[in-house]
């Protein structure tokens, strides 16, 4: 490259981006642009591909089209072109008819330096063969990882990428670039866009200023999050999920406690992910809560923290999505929040895939699931993952903070390596833990891999145990996937030489993700709750029903005293999110609760978490608030039985469940036709000595006169009556 043209980027580079050197790669792949060849950018999150295209774009003749699935980012990209002066726009589905005409006629008059596409967009009749009538630079395909369907947001429009570049526009140079591309992510790309002649430029995807942990998911997860959230020192955030509902409710929840929060998701109008985008940019909220499906394109430097609250569905998503905190380089956290049950979820949500899409979900799950659970600095898993290797301890993360207890694996790894090196170097883990714990089927028999010396030797550990010693094997390349060969394990140079000469190894246990002791200084014991507290509130339950003159099981019910020595209520609002109370129950019985709970919190010194109160809007579904209504209107109950479709049993369920949230409800009209006053007092009496309201106990002690039937509705009259 000529020196003049050197000066002239870094003049360039200067006046339009204000910056005064390139950083890493960039001038090269700049260089490599300008000189018209094929190039493949994989740069993480925060690198700066974004300039790797844009200063060609302007510095060459023609227009650039630039290729992108997010909507809100190729807005974002827009606009800071046009504030630094640069002739740019776009063209996507948002767009009026007459914006579009406007577009397309700035672009061919010559003046518009790029124009950002969605992929379905470029694949309409009249948009290309407005572009054939355009003078064209090159065509950058932004997120070029859409095109893999081993890669996490694979959109089948961007298989149409090649035929349209190659066949329909002249051939013109592409420039592939992505933040999260694994070995074979990134041959997919090659294979699928026709570029195997590009120049590759491949930066660290090691993002030294981030701090990767994962929490065990709490039962109460809301508490959990605002908690996390209020936790944090500068509060400008992310938190994924799963569902757009998920996304909606958390997003009011946030709110209801005092942090500005926006949801954003696929099926918000588009005009109101962009009014909440821009208004997270601009500081109106601290927090946007989003689906992990769907790709955001928040482009802001300094958020410090995004939370997952529900576990990603790849590693390539996941490491997409942490990317976008502490762009700015200084210190940002990435918390997954994960429950074993999620990875059942969304294993069994997997079965209902077509096979091919299945077994490839399968694979990934199945890697997110390892990276997860094992005790593994998360960073070198993270870069092994991406093909690039990392010493043992990055020193900023859970488990390097809080390492798992090692172990001696000089025995397990040998067995790993030599079931690897007798089945030849052709399978997959799946098959390597069968022969190694000695499980017979089909496919082992059909090789008849039940001859095996190996077969068997590993019986005693489980097969979670095996998978991990594997997966510490790859990490510490003493085994490799052959990515082209359906994830076979082969022996690397090193396994082999280990082989030959056996010497001393450590690994470290997985984590085990279940209930942790509270972060109090607690009394609690393997129940969850605070016994101590327990036993001291359910003698003052006692109390307070005997002052009463009622049943102590209509004050508070053990499951209520069980939470309320959990999570420790010392107001009437908190008091009311307790399980089986209402705002109603809590002032009428709540009162002696609360100073007790004080004095005991006072008198252990414990720190409790009831800093973090959550407000919630009240939760009665459709069903309970119609049944509620017809009870209000003295609806007979087999006609709303016949309108819900239930039979009376599974009506009396859900009253029940009312009636336990500290609902009053007034059954007299119904009960008063299928009983007498004596037989109604009867059962009323029974509630009111017995010590408990077990159905199958008052059905022991009256069901020679009555059926169950009444003695549920009876229940419900005299819980209502003397408890809510």
């Amino acid at each position: 490259m000529p020196e003049k043209l050197t000066t002239e980027l870094y003049k360039e580079l200067k006046e339009i981006f204000g910056y005064d050197n390139f950083r890493e790669d960039q001038e090269a792949i700049i260089k490599n642009i300008l000189q018209g060849k094929n190039t493949f950018v994989i740069m993480p999150t925060g690198g700066g591909k974004s300039l790797c295209y844009q200063l060609p774009a302007i510095m060459q003749e023609g227009l650039a089209i630039i290729i992108s699935p997010l909507i809100a980012l190729m807005k974002d990209q827009v606009d800071q072109l046009q504030s630094r002066g640069i002739k740019a726009a776009l063209l996507n589905s948002t767009l009026s008819q007459k914006v579009i005409n406007e577009t397309k006629q700035e672009v061919l008059s010559g003046n518009t330096k790029m124009l950002y596409v969605a992929p379905e967009t470029l694949n309409k009749e009249d948009n290309l063969a407005f572009l054939k009538q355009a003078k064209l630079s090159f065509i950058a395909v932004d997120e070029a990882h859409c095109i893999s369907d081993w890669g996490h947001d694979f959109r089948p429009e961007y298989r149409n990428i090649r035929y349209v570049a190659n066949q329909q526009l002249g051939r013109v140079p592409i420039i592939a670039l992505t933040a999260t591309a694994t070995p074979r992510v990134q041959l997919d790309i090659l294979n699928n866009l026709d570029i195997n002649d590009a120049t590759t430029f491949q930066s660290s995807f090691n993002r030294p200023n981030l701090y990767y942990e994962i929490r065990y998911k709490e039962e109460q997860a809301n508490k959990q999050l605002i908690k996390l959230i209020k936790e944090q020192p500068q509060i400008m955030g992310i938190v994924y999920c799963q569902s757009r509902k998920q996304v909606d409710e958390l997003a009011a929840l946030l709110n209801l406690n005092d942090i500005k929060a926006a949801p954003y998701h696929a099926g918000l109008d588009a005009n109101v992910r962009v009014k909440n985008q821009e208004a997270f940019l601009q500081k109106q909220y601290n927090v946007i809560v989003a689906t992990i499906a769907f790709g955001m394109g928040i482009d802001t430097p300094d958020v410090r923290f995004v939370i997952h609250y529900d576990m990603p569905k790849s590693l390539e998503a996941y490491y997409q999505e942490t990317g976008r905190a502490g762009r700015d380089s200084l210190p940002s956290t990435c918390l997954m929040l994960y429950n074993p049950e999620d990875f059942i979820r969304l294993e069994r949500l997997n079965k209902s895939k077509p096979n091919g899409e299945r077994e490839k979900s399968k694979v990934l799950l199945e890697e997110m699931k390892g990276y997860i659970t094992s005790g593994v600095c998360r960073r070198k898993q993270l870069l092994y993952y991406f093909g690039e290797s990392f010493a043992d301890h990055c020193n900023n993360c859970d488990n390097c903070k809080k390492p798992t207890e090692g172990y001696a694996a000089q025995e397990y790894l040998q067995i790993v390596l030599d079931a690897v090196q007798q089945t030849q170097g052709l399978f997959e883990t799946d098959h390597i833990v069968s022969v190694i714990q000695g499980v017979s089927n089909p496919n082992i028999e059909s090789h008849q891999h039940q001859q095996l010396p190996i077969f068997g030797q590993g019986n005693k550990q489980n097969e979670s145990f095996w998978r991990s010693v594997i997966r510490q094997a790859l990490i510490h390349d003493y085994l490799t996937k052959d990515i082209q060969k359906n994830e076979t394990l082969q022996l690397t140079k090193k396994g082999q030489d280990f082989l030959k000469k056996k010497y001393e190894i450590n690994f470290v246990k997985d984590n085990i993700y279940e209930p942790i002791e509270s972060n109090k200084k607690t009394m609690t014991t393997n129940k969850g709750y605070d016994e101590n507290l327990f036993h001291l509130l359910k003698k003052l339950r006692e109390k307070v029903a005997k002052e009463k003159g009622i049943p102590a099981y209509t004050v508070l019910q053990d499951s209520s005293l069980e939470e309320l020595a959990l999570v420790y209520p010392t107001t009437l609002e908190e008091l009311a999110q307790i399980g089986g109370l209402s705002m109603s129950k809590a002032v009428k019985f709540g009162q002696p609760f609360i100073q007790a709970i004080k004095k005991y919190v006072e008198d252990n010194d414990i720190i409790t978490s009831s800093d973090i109160v959550v407000k919630s809007k009240a939760s009665r579904s459709k069903d309970k608030v119609y049944i509620i209504q017809q009870i209000d209107r003295k609806t007979d109950l087999e006609e709303i039985a016949m309108a819900k479709s239930q039979t009376m049993d599974e009506l009396i369920d859900e009253i029940e469940v009312i009636c336990y949230s500290g609902v009053k409800l007034n059954l007299n009209y119904y009960i008063d036709n299928i009983l007498s006053k004596d037989e109604q007092q009867e059962i009323y009496d029974y509630f009111m000595q017995a010590k408990e309201d077990n159905i199958k106990q008052a059905y022991k002690t009256l069901g020679d006169y009555y059926n169950e039937e009444d003695i549920r509705l009876m229940r419900i009259k005299f819980l209502s009556e003397v408890a809510n």
